[in-house]
């Protein structure tokens, strides 16, 4: 019943900026880690940030300094605010988030990925 809705894909420039935001919506009694990944093609699936439910937050060594995570808990919202972008940012990026949605059971959720492409 819960579900992750992804927005903010798209193409962006070279040195530009780009924002993306996922809703969590449905049968959800707290939300615990949100966070970003990426899928490059030939690549695996890789961390891109996570954000803890007491703000804490975690980058990827590649974005730090450029990309900004942050979350609205009244809206059950996570943001990836990418600024600065190059080319090697281009990837499908998945929004993922750790939902309880009942007393017994607590699971990992996915968006169902936005596409990011940086070029000239």
């Amino acid at each position: 019943q819960v579900q992750l809705v992804e927005s903010g894909g798209g193409l962006g420039r070279p040195g530009g900026s780009r924002g993306l935001s996922c809703a969590a919506s449905g049968k959800i009694l707290s939300i615990n880690d949100m966070g970003w990944y990426r899928q490059a093609p030939g690549k695996q699936r890789e961390l891109v940030a996570v954000i803890g439910s007491g703000s804490s937050t975690v980058y990827a060594d590649s974005v730090k300094g450029r990309f900004t995570i942050s979350r609205d808990n009244a809206k059950n919202t996570v943001y990836l605010q990418m600024n600065t972008l190059s080319p090697e940012d281009t990837a499908v990026y998945y929004c993922n988030a750790k939902i309880r949605s009942s007393i017994l059971r607590s699971s990992d959720y996915w968006g169902q990925g936005t596409q990011v492409t940086v070029s000239s």
